[in-house]
């Protein structure tokens, strides 16, 4: 990979059942992405260490741990706190909305999934994650220069 060529975006499904994964994975072929699942609570937050995701397609109700916790988890460390996360979740209620809120996703998708809506969805938020990343890059390089420059 040369320096000018971007990286792939980086997708974790996460999801216990087989046939939402098969869709969901069936669904993000249009786009050119690497794609990685995880089937609970404990393997996303493995999983998550390792492929280092730029967005997570999260099920709230699986084993282990529910995609509300891995949520907060997730958003209460400082590496992994800029990590996208979109809610997947047959759950529609006001208060479970209000939950995953206070999680901190991102966003929240109810299903059945509409492919048209998922895939805006997630463009938009590989995009804001990496507007988001570059942002950072310039501002660690202006602090760098600044501090190299030293005291006035």
């Amino acid at each position: 990979m040369t320096e000018t060529e971007p990286q792939k975006s980086r997708i974790l499904i996460a999801d216990d059942n087989p046939t939402n994964v098969e869709l969901l994975e069936a669904y993000l072929l249009d786009l050119d992405c690497e794609v990685l699942v995880a089937v609970d609570g404990r393997d996303t937050l493995d999983k998550v260490a390792s492929f280092r995701p730029d967005l997570i397609l999260l099920d709230v109700m699986m084993p282990k741990l529910s995609g509300f916790e891995v949520c907060k988890q997730l958003k209460q460390q400082p590496a992994t706190k800029g990590i996208m996360i979109l809610m997947v979740t047959a759950l529609n209620e006001l208060g479970d909305i209000e939950r995953a809120v206070n999680a901190g996703t991102d966003d929240f998708l109810s299903k059945p999934i509409n492919k048209i809506e998922l895939l805006k969805r997630v463009e938009n938020m590989l995009r804001l994650r990496h507007v988001t990343d570059e942002v950072e890059r310039l501002r660690s390089y202006i602090q760098s220069m600044e501090d190299s420059a030293g005291p006035r």
